[in-house]
């Protein structure tokens, strides 16, 4: 008698065998593609079992998972945002242990001239004598970073975070002409955590959701700011302008042009902040600041 038909995979007649391991034989196959598969090529699918390329070839093919601002929607931990997390909180270690590591990137309006790095460096630094200050930012941060970071995707929630933070460095080189402290050490990251309140309120007023809560910690803050002493507020006001422009940009962005004002609107803030960085520089050069 004839033996069973050829099929792929089957090595011609005889045992199926499996076509990625021909030494393999089994009888079990893709409920897509028939062919057989053995138990290292086999995944679990809702009914029975797909082979390894079938599963690739379904990823490859599908869509990728969308959120309303169009982030990729993504499982697990905000990464980017435990990431800027654990920098703090190391650098804070630097400090106490590591003679003079405040110094070498703490931000003052006059140095960072000389040194701009500075401009963002001064963001993952927090007063040594207040563990208050760095506990705060960070509680902030998580507040309100893994929300972000999933509705508008890691690379915008990223660029979002720096850039605050470099807007409330130039805050108070912008506001220094009016309230002095040219030669004032500034640390902390509530410039980029400001920045962070700045879009989530326009993110959540955009969904029609209430942003009262937001509001009013903003508010409080803001008081604070100016009652309380040593408390850099222009840095706070920096942040929270650039936080909302860049959050309006990538709320109410058309669906279309997303990828196109991804990277435009952190470039248009980033010349922003330049420009009116060397306006101020420009304007009272150093010996004024004296």
């Amino acid at each position: 008698m004839p033996g069973p038909p050829a099929v792929p995979g089957d090595g011609g007649a005889g045992a199926p065998v499996c076509p990625r391991h021909p030494d393999r034989v089994s009888y079990v196959r893709c409920q897509r593609c028939g062919r057989p598969a053995c138990p290292e090529c086999q995944r679990p699918a809702a009914v029975g079992v797909h082979c390894v390329d079938c599963v690739a070839e379904a990823a490859r093919t599908s869509r990728e998972g969308r959120t309303v601002f169009g982030g990729r929607v993504r499982g697990g931990r905000p990464v980017v945002t435990l990431t800027f997390i654990g920098l703090c909180v190391v650098s804070y270690l630097l400090q106490l242990t590591v003679p003079g590591w405040t110094m070498r990137w703490v931000f003052s309006p006059s140095i960072g001239e000389i040194e701009p790095w500075r401009f963002l460096t001064a963001a993952f630094l927090h007063s040594q004598g207040q563990v208050f200050h760095i506990l705060f930012n960070m509680i902030a941060l998580w507040m309100v970073g893994p929300y972000l970071e999933q509705a508008l995707g890691r690379a915008r929630f990223a660029t979002l975070y720096l850039l605050s933070a470099v807007g409330g460095s130039v805050g108070a080189v912008v506001l220094a002409p009016v309230v002095g402290g040219w030669n004032v050490g500034l640390v902390g990251a509530s410039g980029a955590v400001f920045g962070l309140f700045g879009a989530v309120l326009v993110v959540m007023r955009r969904l029609g959701r209430d942003a009262g809560p937001i509001i009013g910690i903003l508010v409080l803050n803001g008081v604070l700011g100016f009652v309380l002493p040593g408390i850099a507020w222009q840095a706070h006001l920096g942040g929270l302008v650039v936080g909302a422009a860049l959050g309006a940009a990538f709320a109410y962005v058309p669906r279309e042009r997303r990828a196109l004002v991804g990277w435009a609107a952190p470039a248009v803030v980033a010349a922003v902040l330049l420009g009116a960085t060397l306006a101020v520089y420009s304007a009272y050069p150093i010996w004024a600041r004296l």
